[in-house]
Order: structure tokens, then sequence, then C-alpha cells
């Protein structure tokens, strides 16, 4: 089970939903065909931690017909979670699944063939409900949540982030592709859930410019740059494995 390093007990049993105080990631167990790399130590962030602009983005899809409660619905999204993502892109869940204090670990699609190794904290889960927060190197700084409410009889299934960009070379790549392959990435999702109930969703998106300011306070995040890190490690492969045959 993937867990999080110095815990504290709630004061109130109301506090089962959040997460412990969390000082630094750890990953226990690792699933299979993941990879623990850009997590293991890392501490959690949030927009006042991130250097880019600050964007708050929702998208919903109504799933009109569905007789599925919100909190029916959320229970088969977290159970497939990682199934509804886009091709090439991968969510390892601890063997427990999205509950609080739950590490997930991520394999992003990027271009040029690369993948983005990174995970994220599982911050607060209720019945209609999840957060999950970054850690330093992911591209991003911040929040996402997804969730399930009923709106005019049927039920909406939404997902909205509030974050910025991790360090400089991320929001370099925000400006120039990034937000729409971002914006692109959660469409498809919420296409694939629609889909898993027998529809063909369609997808609205609202987003917001919160803060159009550059925090050059945290410019030296690019020191944990996820994407810079995963390109070294993978590029250092034939050096790991001469190594260990020497070994033996």
């Amino acid at each position: 089970m993937s867990t999080i390093s110095q815990p504290t007990q709630p004061e109130d049993p109301r506090d089962a939903a959040w997460a412990r105080p969390v000082s630094h990631l750890k990953v226990e167990d690792v699933p299979a065909g993941a990879l623990n790399l850009n997590v293991e130590g890392r501490q959690v962030v949030g927009p006042l931690q991130g250097f880019g602009q600050l964007w708050q983005k929702t998208y919903w899809v109504r799933l009109a017909g569905v007789k599925a409660s919100p909190a029916e619905v959320m229970a088969d999204w977290k159970q497939n979670f990682p199934k509804f993502w886009p091709k090439g892109n991968n969510f390892y869940p601890s063997l427990v699944g999205i509950a609080p204090g739950e590490v997930a670990l991520l394999s992003l699609a990027m271009p040029g063939g690369v993948p983005l190794s990174t995970g994220m904290l599982v911050l607060y889960v209720d019945d209609v409900s999840f957060t999950m927060m970054t850690p330093q190197g992911h591209m991003e700084s911040g929040w996402i949540t997804f969730s399930t409410f009923e709106e005019d009889g049927a039920t909406v299934a939404q997902v909205q982030s509030i974050a910025r960009a991790n360090d400089p070379m991320y929001e370099i790549g925000f400006m120039l592709f990034a937000h729409g392959v971002q914006e692109r990435f959660w469409r498809d999702t919420l296409t694939a859930l629609a889909a898993h109930f027998g529809l063909a969703g369609q997808v609205q998106m609202r987003k917001t410019c919160v803060d159009n300011r550059w925090q050059w306070s945290q410019a030296g995040n690019l020191w944990h740059n996820a994407a810079v890190r995963t390109g070294i490690y993978l590029s250092l492969a034939p050096a790991r494995w001469a190594g260990r045959l020497f070994q033996r």
C-alpha cells in the first residue's frame, strides 16, 4: 500500500475524508508496470508554490438518461478511473485505490514519445468527489477535483483544476502547446466516461486566468522538473543495465 510519511491522527472522525498532514511522499509498494520516479521524497505543492499563471479550468458532461445517481456514477468512476484516460497515459493507484492519503503513480505521454513519470496525492475523498494534489516536479502545482452532482434531473460528471505551471520550462510549454493538450486530455476522459454509460457525451469547458503573474521566486522549481529527470533517467538505462552485468 502506498502511504505518506510522518502521519498525525485526525482529531475529528469527519477528518477521515482528508489525507493526514504530509511532509514527504512515500511509496511502499509499486504497482506492476509503474515507475516510482519523481515521487518518493517529494513534497506536495499548491498554487502558491508554482511559477506560471494561475488557471482554473472546469470540464463537465451531462449523463442525460443515465439512471445512476451521482454517488453511483462516482463509485464507478473511482473503480475504473485509469481506464478512462487517453491511450498512452497511465494512472497507477495503490492497492487501496482512491482513498485519502494514498499516492498514485503516473506515466504521461509527452511530445517526442518520451513519457513523464510523476504522481499525485489523494487529498480528499467522499461519496461524490475526490481531490488530488501535485508533487514537486509535476507539470503543474495545484489541485484537481473530480465530482458528480445532479442538475436539472441529470447526473453531471465534472473535472475542475486550480493550478499553475510548476517552473519556467513548463510555463513555456503551456504557452506553446500544453494548454491544448491538457484540455483535450480531460475532454477525452469525460467522453470515455460518458461512453462507459452508453452515451455520446458533449463535454463542455470553462477556463479563467485567476492570476496572470509569474512568480519568479519559484523559478528554482526547475530543479525538480519531472520531464527533465525522466528523460535523464531513461537515457541512462543502458549504463544501469551494464552496471548490473558487472555486479554479477
